[in-house]
């Protein structure tokens, strides 16, 4: 419950919302009490013979004199015509000392509105009670729905901004089918959860409370059968509820899973295609789904079963009061309508209180879920009084640096230097730790051992944002955005159409680019799919370069381009020498033949440093690489 509320406080401007939002629940409720009210007034025909003419006191009458009636008859006649009206009959039972409250109320009504003989009086109380009731009820649920929107919409916004701020080895701890979840679903459930709150804990006690009071104030006797029912109600209500939240924390567990599994398969859809395994997928979505629906099953037992149950027991406590009204106090058809009006307003909150909570409980699951992410805290974090760095002057150093993805190094005791404008390659096996180490530089990871500098300085006192504003990165697998060619290049800075265009003819992508429908205005498929691999590698090269960032990061940028493409690539880095600090990861060593030097690199140690001519001589690792390179260069 309290990380409901804390959920919808997050925003303090929701608090002011959630009160106006309490307030017309309210005014609904005053309202649905005015409505029986009318009802019962509509209802009531006047005083009958045995009540007009009978004692004082509430015993049941079976007989009546003669003598009692013209006794009775002076005090009515009050005009002393020999005849009596609705509204002599009505003024004097509301004057009448031992009538149950409930007729007092309607016949002070009666007498002071005149309301058979002033039929438009009955139609204006008609009428203004039915208005009240509309507005209440669209302001309450308009209300209400908007409040669901707000808190839906910021809890979707904080999520995302703070999931940014989070480092990579989250994302390697969560599938996205999870992450997508908790941001849509769960979001949307707990906006929907404070709804119910507010109904269940704030409306519902008014509601409670003032029901009670007017049913004790009409007729105590029968109010008693209030509290036969209410804890025939409760019981159930609580174990159901009970229930009910074990099953939703199973359900939302199996949702993840269920949308990782067809995330997976829709984006392998091809090599699902390729290997004819069809079948394969189909049986794990069917037992992913099958599950769920078993789930969802009990979930809809549970939830429908509380309103049968309340309903039974709301049915037996009208019976008894309708029939104790009816034969032991002697009320009239209309004052029994009206009471049981109030009695139904009384049972139907405590009716769906059950529905109501067992929604509070699905969003408390869904609050768990969503504040397991939000209460983490970044492990990469700006250091008070963050250094901006605003240029990259003299080299990078990596000093004794040492990192490991859980408890498994893949870096160890590694150092190097990068001087300004000189062209680096990181070479080795598969696993060596090369991306790692480039992803290090712009601290998408923390290292545990030894230290990074840039011009010296440290890169853990740099603000994060200035320091990757000096680094362009392509990565190994290309990242395009359902978006135009230009904006995809672009990526959210306000570029030139020259400055845009010219990075893609120095990555060689302006060649397809113009050849598209609409050139570079070209709307991109979602992930870039109606382009080629080397197609959108190229796009990614040209992203980089239009940034002019002093230092470029290439891990496997050429990995998915045709021979001449790469040959291309290769003068583009060429000309950038010089200009630019670059660091390159390739397994196709062409690529790195006219680099400044080559780090080799072997289980996230360096083996061996030095230009190509050095390491062919020095390093045998790596000279045998190079052989089995040019080898399967000449075979193919």
């Amino acid at each position: 419950m309290r990380l409901l509320i804390q959920a919808a406080l997050r925003n303090t401007r929701h608090l002011t919302l959630a009160l106006c939002t309490f307030f017309t629940l309210i005014f609904l409720t005053v309202a649905n009490q005015c409505e029986m009210f009318s009802v019962g007034l509509m209802a009531n025909t006047g005083a009958d013979f045995f009540s007009l003419f009978g004692p004082d006191d509430r015993g049941q009458v079976k007989k009546i004199r003669f003598g009692e009636v013209v006794q009775r008859w002076e005090l009515i006649d009050q005009n002393h015509d020999g005849a009596i009206s609705k509204q002599d009959a009505a003024i004097y039972m509301a004057q009448r000392k031992g009538s149950n409250p409930l007729g007092w109320v309607m016949h002070r009504v009666a007498s002071h509105f005149d309301i058979d003989e002033n039929f438009v009086m009955l139609i204006a109380i008609l009428a203004a009670v039915a208005l009240f009731k509309a507005a209440t009820l669209f302001i309450s649920r308009y209300a209400t729905q908007l409040l669901a929107i707000r808190i839906t919409r910021d809890l979707r916004q904080q999520f995302f901004e703070h999931i940014q701020s989070l480092p990579m080895s989250f994302y390697q701890e969560h599938n996205l089918g999870s992450l997508s979840s908790r941001a849509v679903g769960d979001a949307g459930q707990i906006a929907m959860s404070i709804n119910s709150l507010l109904t269940n804990y704030l409306q519902t006690p008014f509601t409670l409370i003032s029901t009670l009071a007017a049913c004790f104030y009409l007729s105590w006797q029968l109010s008693m059968v209030i509290f036969l029912g209410l804890p025939l109600i409760v019981l159930p209500a609580v174990i159901l509820t009970r229930q009910v939240k074990r099953i939703t924390r199973q359900l939302q567990k199996n949702q993840e899973r269920f949308s990782s599994v067809l995330l997976d398969f829709l984006a392998g859809i091809q090599t699902v295609k390729i290997f004819a395994m069809e079948g394969f997928s189909l049986r794990k979505y069917k037992e992913q789904n099958d599950q769920m629906a078993a789930l969802e099953s009990q979930s809809a037992k549970y939830n429908l079963l509380t309103r049968p149950v309340m309903h039974l027991i709301a049915t037996a406590c009208l019976a008894i009061v309708v029939l104790f009204g009816l034969y032991t106090l002697r009320m009239t058809v209309g004052q029994l309508l009206m009471f049981c009006g109030l009695l139904h307003l009384f049972y139907e909150p405590v009716k769906k209180f059950a529905e109501e909570n067992a929604n509070v409980q699905k969003g408390v699951v869904a609050a768990e879920r969503m504040f397991e992410v939000l209460n983490l805290k970044p492990q990469i974090q700006d250091h008070d009084g963050a250094i901006h760095m605003d240029q990259f002057n003299t080299a990078i150093e990596f000093d004794r640096v040492s990192f490991k993805y859980n408890n498994d190094w893949v870096i160890r005791d590694l150092s190097f230097k990068v001087k300004k404008g000189e062209v680096v390659a990181l070479v080795g096996a598969t696993g060596a730790g090369k991306s790692t180490i480039v992803q290090l530089l712009p601290r998408l990871y923390e290292v545990q051992e030894g230290e990074i500098r840039i011009d010296s300085t440290p890169i853990e006192t740099l603000s994060q944002k200035s320091l990757r504003e000096q680094i362009a990165f392509v990565p190994q697998r290309p990242f395009l955005f359902y978006d135009t060619v230009a904006a995809n290049i672009a990526f959210g800075r306000s570029y030139s159409r020259e400055e845009i265009e010219d990075a893609a003819k120095k990555a060689y992508a302006h060649e397809f680019i113009v050849d598209l429908p609409k050139g570079y205005d070209t709307l991109l498929a979602e992930m870039g799919k109606s382009l080629s691999g080397g197609q959108q590698q190229r796009l990614a090269i040209a992203r980089a370069l239009v940034k002019k960032a002093p230092i470029l990061v290439m891990d496997e940028a050429t990995s998915s381009l045709d021979a001449i493409s790469e040959s291309r690539i290769k003068r583009a880095i060429q000309d950038l020498q010089g200009e630019v600090t670059q660091i390159l990861i390739a397994h196709r060593l062409s690529t790195i033949e006219h680099v400044d030097r080559i780090i080799f690199l072997e289980k996230g140690r360096k083996i061996a440093e030095g230009s190509k001519e050095e390491l062919l001589q020095t390093c045998r690792p790596f000279r045998l690489m190079w052989e089995a390179y040019h080898q399967s260069s000449v075979e193919a």
